[in-house]
């Protein structure tokens, strides 16, 4: 869309939420040239959006043993939690792709412990960006549901019968 386009909208909360994910992907964009990807030279950004209104930006930042590396997403979610944020409403994410780069299974997960139905926008360099629902994206999802049944169950160790 060029500079001085008008845009119509036929519901303030879809023009609210527009200008919201234009925002978060700017701010993603940002986020992603701070990035510290000197192996892969994939560098991503994020921006979360909680539900008190503040944002949170992430880049990833590798390391030489690939496993320690993070991605921008669970970045954004940390510095959001280690803020006192718990839930969220949206997150952008933007890489330096052709298409919309999309959060990997892991941020996914994370995403999912906190919001499991948050808005994900994600875009490429093109700026043409996809949004979905995140449970559309990580269906059937592990949560905190399954760990609270398990525990109420049982409580404590298990005590073993006759000797050892």
């Amino acid at each position: 869309m060029g500079k001085g386009a008008v845009v119509k909208f036929n519901s303030r909360k879809k023009a609210i939420t527009w200008m919201t994910d234009r925002l978060l992907l700017d701010e993603a964009r940002k986020a992603a040239k701070k990035a510290y990807a000197p192996y892969s030279r994939f560098k991503v950004g994020a921006a979360v959006l909680a539900a008190d209104g503040r944002i949170f930006f992430g880049c990833n930042v590798e390391n030489a043993s690939y496993g320690l590396s993070m991605c921008a997403e669970r970045n954004a979610v940390a510095k959001a939690v280690s803020e006192g944020a718990r839930d969220f409403e949206a997150i952008a994410v933007c890489a330096d792709t052709t298409g919309p780069v999309t959060p990997c299974g892991a941020c996914r997960q994370v995403l999912s412990e906190f919001s499991p139905s948050m808005r994900v926008i994600m875009a490429g360099r093109s700026g043409k960006a996809r949004t979905a629902a995140l449970d559309r994206l990580l269906p059937e999802s592990f949560g905190p549901g399954y760990l609270r049944k398990r525990a109420k169950k049982r409580i404590g160790p298990k005590k073993h019968a006759g000797k050892r």
